[in-house]
């Protein structure tokens, strides 16, 4: 549904770049590269492009790729007149599962006080270099660390990237909107093909196209499909409308590198794109070669100019090692044809045994952590489906007749002949992860009251973790739980937790304590622990998808209120 009439016009609030020495020298390197194609066509009503364009720009924290900063939009041109634009979010933010809200408030841009090149034109041949110079050049980085409120020298200490993505401004049934390429393609999905039907050459081809990547990074792909034509909604949420900003060599460019965990199912995808049409008349295959096995996917097809995820679900070996997997096609062009995992051993590091006369005076307890989380993931597949046009194709013959005067005549011995095409669908499949933890006292306390409970006594754990997704055999369960504890400000000492039920409705508990005598299933909390919340902290992960791995922050307590010497009464035996 399209948005409804605003009543008032949103006036934008304007951020202006305070004056600044402008110098060209490099501070980042910039990961991008760029296509378009040739015109834009002709708009349509109230449905046009009238140039103006800028970048939405996030800090990303680098050893998690989570962002740590609020999306800032720039942009050369003065947008007082824009009515309809989307809470800012970034592609990553979308990736974790956010959806498109609508902004009600202010449009809020910045305006920078060096003019940045063109981000996005009618003939799709702006200057990468340029762009890449302008991003890179510490006055803007400067400005960046300015506005998102820290300093210079921590943004590029080499811990931060910056995520960039190309917005356009243009009108759509009359309102004037601002959007990123991702923004563009949700809402295009949410419309079922209302935006690309009107703005095609913009939102579907030039505004995604204007940036994407040249080496894997944050979680994506390098782009190697058609640089030149139209997108899909799916292409473009996946693979483009991004650029990113590093300030050190990670690692992260030229090959695509993957972590596994050990004795584990997962699942490996790549890429196909093709300028060509692939139809089922000469599918194209993909095959995996991984550990001296051969794993291959046929029948793949799809129109020109398009891609798809490829995957395999395979299990890792027993032990840690870099599994070098070879990605090999029969058609088409792959995103990586080379793939190093890196398989670890996951390994608990087990909390000391309490005892007794334990002390922590100096304990401050701190909040848990919230490590990158995706709680659900979104792929297409291409079907083909034959749509007839049958032509009557002749084929005259001269039959003889030597009683005719004419001595015979022409007699039409043709054919009805199917000359009909190929029709793709975009088939959509997604899957999803629900989980919540649940922390108990012990049944062995003897004077817990449901979540109430006193320090020294264990508490035990029930993790169910369920997977929902359109086709259950392309995903795995959940497979992978640790849990980590507030006396130990959630460092140092953690617990593996056992899979007590595997597969799509999977469930975890603690392993039984090797300082337990009755063999609970339990973590013992310290005597010291002071009166109050006590708040376990649980990472959930290695669920596998087509389109990557989802995992769950999850958190529950008990409350603390005295300790197990309450429990003790020493007196003297009464004797009857």
């Amino acid at each position: 549904m399209k948005w409804k009439r605003i009543a008032a016009l949103a006036l934008c609030a304007v951020v202006s770049f305070t004056s600044f020495p402008f110098t060209a020298n490099a501070d980042g390197s910039g990961n991008m590269n760029n296509g378009g194609g040739s015109g834009m066509g002709n708009g349509s009503g109230g449905s046009y492009w009238n140039g103006d364009d800028g970048v939405r720009v996030t800090v990303v924290r680098v050893n998690d790729n989570k962002p740590v900063s609020r999306p800032i939009d720039l942009t050369n041109y003065a947008e007082s007149n824009v009515t309809n634009s989307f809470v800012r979010k970034s592609k990553l933010h979308y990736r974790c599962g956010s959806t498109l809200q609508i902004n009600y408030g202010k449009y809020v841009y910045v305006k920078p006080d060096k003019t940045m090149p063109k981000i996005i034109l009618e003939s799709g041949n702006t200057n990468i270099n340029a762009i890449k110079k302008y991003f890179c050049s510490n006055w803007v980085i400067k400005k960046i660390a300015q506005v998102v409120g820290t300093s210079y020298s921590k943004l590029t200490d080499g811990k931060y990237k910056l995520l960039l993505e190309p917005i356009a401004y243009f009108y759509f049934d009359g309102y004037k909107y601002a959007m990123t390429a991702t923004e563009a393609a949700l809402y295009d999905e949410a419309l079922s093909g209302g935006l690309r039907a009107e703005m095609v050459s913009l939102t579907h081809q030039q505004l995604p196209l204007s940036m994407f990547l040249e080496h894997p990074d944050l979680g994506y792909p390098a782009f190697h499909g058609n640089k030149r034509g139209r997108q899909s909604d799916s292409t473009i949420i996946n693979q483009l409308g991004l650029g990113v900003v590093k300030f050190k060599d990670d690692g992260s460019g030229g090959s695509n590198n993957t972590e596994y965990r050990c004795n584990t199912d997962v699942i490996t995808s790549v890429y196909l794109s093709s300028d060509d049409e692939i139809n089922p008349d000469s599918p194209a295959s993909v095959t995996f070669h991984i550990l001296g096995g051969s794993y291959t996917v046929s029948n793949i097809v799809m129109p020109a100019g398009e891609s798809q995820l490829v995957w395999v679900k395979w299990h890792t070996p027993s032990t840690p090692q870099t599994v070098s997997i070879g990605v090999s096609s029969t058609k088409g062009i792959l995103s990586d044809d080379t793939i190093s995992a890196k398989v670890e051993a996951l390994t608990e590091k087990t909390p000391p045994d309490p005892t007794a006369t334990d002390r922590n005076d100096s304990f401050k307890p701190v909040s848990p952590p919230n490590y990158t989380s995706v709680s659900a993931g979104s792929w297409t597949v291409w079907s083909a489906y034959w749509v007839p046009n049958w032509v009557w194709v002749s084929n005259f013959v001269w039959i003889a007749r030597p009683s005719w005067q004419s001595g015979g005549e022409w007699v039409d011995e043709g054919q009805w002949v199917d000359k009909g095409k190929w029709n793709f669908n975009c088939n959509s499949y997604s899957a999803s992860l629900s989980a919540k933890m649940n922390l108990l006292p012990d049944d062995k306390d003897p004077t817990a009251n449901g979540k109430q409970m006193k320090s020294g006594y264990g508490v035990k754990i029930d993790v169910p973790a369920n997977v929902d997704a359109s086709v259950s055999s392309w995903v795995t369960g959940a497979q992978t739980a640790i849990t980590y504890f507030p006396e130990f400000q959630y460092k140092k000492y953690w617990r593996v937790l056992d899979l007590i039920t595997g597969g799509l409705n999977a469930d975890f508990a603690f392993k039984e304590n090797p300082y337990s005598t009755y063999g609970r299933r339990v973590h013992f909390t310290p005597i010291w622990y002071p009166d109050g919340t006590y708040t376990a902290y649980t990472y959930l992960e290695d669920v596998w998808t087509p389109a990557g791995m989802l995992s769950a922050n999850l958190t529950d307590s008990t409350q603390i209120s005295g300790n197990v010497y309450d429990d003790w009464h020493v007196g003297p035996e009464m004797v009857k």
